[in-house]
């Protein structure tokens, strides 16, 4: 493994680190360029490779790292005990803008796992993926305070298009991430937005106080 990463001091290192996971989640492993993971992360091809041993070394690292990020700073911070839909929602969103400033493509992780043309690289994914112990997709509508939806509405429908939502917002988010510099957006405009978006949803969805 690439251990030699840690040698660097954290700006380049995180510039290698972001590149290779854009890179590889753009174009899979097989695709992916070391030419362009180099010049994106603003260093020569032959120093990345003083510290990476080769592409299929880096591409694991990469997989290991943001594996451990994502469960640690995202999954493991998720607090549950939150029981408003909306503002468990909204915590979940808060979390992911905290890495996406560090790691602009982070949630695109997931891509990684596609299969190679390498067997060897292969067997290595199917065991990681087979000792996942991160995900939070199916407990985010788990469990949720039912109590201040409106009377009459079907509740799993109502969650169904929530999720909608909230998928067709983080799309947008992460649109705006491919077609711009993660560090020329705006974050507060994008909490501020999101709020906005969950008042119009409470107010459609959830019991008033003048009812």
């Amino acid at each position: 493994m690439p251990i030699k990463l840690w040698d660097l001091e954290p700006l380049r290192r995180n510039a290698i680190l972001n590149a290779a996971l854009k890179e590889f989640a753009l174009k899979g492993f097989d695709k992916a360029s070391t030419n362009i993971i180099a010049k994106e992360a603003g260093i020569s091809k032959a120093l990345m490779f003083h510290y990476v041993n080769n592409k299929q070394d880096l591409f694991l690292y990469i997989y290991d790292y943001f594996s451990k990020i994502l469960n640690k700073e995202y999954f493991m911070k998720m607090d549950f005990t939150e029981k408003d839909i909306f503002d468990r929602l909204r915590q979940s969103y808060l979390l992911q803008i905290e890495l996406i400033k560090q790691h602009p493509w982070i949630f695109e992780f997931n891509k990684l796992s596609f299969v190679t043309n390498s067997g060897e690289l292969n067997k290595e994914l199917e065991e990681r993926d087979s000792n996942k112990q991160f995900s939070c997709g199916t407990e985010m509508f788990d469990m949720i305070d039912e109590s201040k939806f409106r009377a009459g509405l079907d509740i799993e429908k109502c969650k169904q298009i929530i999720f909608w939502a909230n998928v067709g917002f983080t799309n947008e988010i992460l649109d705006d991430i491919r077609n711009s510099e993660a560090s020329n957006m705006d974050y507060e405009r994008i909490v501020l937005t999101l709020d906005e978006y969950f008042d119009e949803l409470r107010k459609i969805f959830y019991t008033s106080s003048n009812e």
